[in-house]
């Protein structure tokens, strides 16, 4: 509460007929007036509605559970009390499901008094591959599921993980489901930012995100086969996730805390930190994660400070060949020894009204195509061809 009435009321003025829907609620041990709303809205809406009370869980997982196993229709939408949908979201989905035969269909929500992923809303698609689009930037439980898919795997939320458990939920979901659909013309959800700034992910210690990257982690590991699939989806826990527990927030930590979290992040890095996915990767925050995982948080202090001064590092061309990279601290340090390779530009990157990138390779006097190296075979954009000369004055 006050959440919960206008989350309410966008289910009862959805244009979906009522006798379609039901509407399962958890009173998760609520103790300001949420049960008692609940009750009151039961008796009045046409949609049938079950109201399942209970002592607090702790989480959203357990609720969601609960209701999970009391549904009955053909699809499942989790509806957070304190957001809500726009009228005609469920109408959208359930018609998008059915057209493409699609086991998970993501509607596009917007920020209220708050961010909100935004990558994926593209365009609207029947069917996209999970593997090449950006649907796996988008992993909490606010979709559209099939729950034929969910009873068939047993999909249930992990009730063990404080945090991260939707994006456990709906990451197998695309990995196991039959597809994935996308609604980008017109707003399905309103993802509310609470005034009192009391929002489940921005609260907990640091430990239970690094449960729930590990678990993440281990899942894509156990689902998608070693190769440039499991590296394209392994990107998104390393930089969504765990490059944010390496960010500004360290140098302001204590050296206890500092240390726990490289012991943490170790048997991730060498379970699942290589070229393959390092290479698809910003040079920013790839040696970022670099320096982690060498346990140098020293180095990683150093480009923390250098971002936050606002400083472009400098585009170095290769000697021979297209490549480039950026002098990042500890480029070609001779103590340091880190290859170049760390620093070498392989997707596409911008600094202030310009876009980085190699320069075109040089053949017989004229530019030609660079040859892709056997070590960046997995490299996710092809260099456009430019002018050796006006790529030399840009940098």
């Amino acid at each position: 509460m006050p959440y919960l009435v206008r989350c309410l009321e966008s289910v009862a003025s959805q244009t979906l007929d009522a006798d379609r829907m039901e509407i399962i609620a958890i009173d998760d041990g609520s103790t300001d007036g949420t049960g008692e709303h609940l009750e009151r809205f039961a008796a009045s809406t046409p949609i049938p509605m079950t109201v399942l009370r209970q002592a607090n869980s702790g989480g959203p997982s357990g609720p969601r559970n609960v209701g999970l196993r009391r549904a009955r229709g053909r699809y499942v939408f989790f509806l957070d009390a304190d957001d809500f949908l726009g009228y005609e979201a469920l109408e959208r989905m359930v018609a998008m499901a059915d057209r493409a035969g699609t086991d998970v269909v993501l509607g596009k929500l917007v920020g209220v008094n708050r961010g909100a992923p935004g990558s994926m809303w593209q365009g609207t698609h029947e069917r996209v591959d999970i593997y090449s689009s950006r649907v796996i930037y988008t992993l909490s439980a606010q979709k559209l599921f099939r729950r034929e898919l969910l009873t068939r795997l047993g999909l249930e939320f992990d009730e063990k993980l404080k945090t991260g458990e939707d994006a456990l939920f709906t990451m197998e979901a695309y990995i196991r489901g039959a597809g994935v659909s996308v609604i980008s013309d017109y707003v399905c959800y309103y993802l509310v930012g609470r005034d009192d700034g009391k929002h489940v992910t921005r609260s907990g210690s640091y430990e239970p995100r690094f449960a729930a990257l590990r678990a993440l982690m281990e899942l894509i590991a156990r689902l998608v086969p070693e190769g440039p699939q499991r590296d394209f989806m392994m990107v998104r826990p390393f930089t969504v996730g765990l490059l944010q527990q390496f960010g500004p927030c360290v140098l302001k930590e204590s050296e206890e805390v500092r240390r726990h979290k490289l012991e943490l992040v170790a048997p991730l890095m060498d379970a699942y930190w290589h070229p393959g996915v390092a290479q698809r990767i910003k040079v920013g925050e790839r040696i970022r994660l670099e320096y982690v995982a060498r346990g140098r948080l020293d180095w990683l202090d150093e480009v923390l400070r250098f971002l936050a001064a606002k400083r472009e590092p400098e585009v170095v061309p290769a000697d021979r060949g297209s490549a480039a990279y950026l002098a990042y601290p500890h480029f070609r340090d001779a103590q340091a020894q880190i290859p170049d390779s760390v620093f070498e530009l392989t997707v596409p990157e911008y600094a202030p009204g310009r876009r980085l990138q190699a320069p075109p390779r040089q053949e017989s006097g004229r530019a030609v195509p660079a040859r892709p190296q056997a070590s960046f075979a997995r490299r996710a954009v092809r260099r456009l061809r430019r002018d050796v000369r006006r790529w030399r004055a840009e940098v």
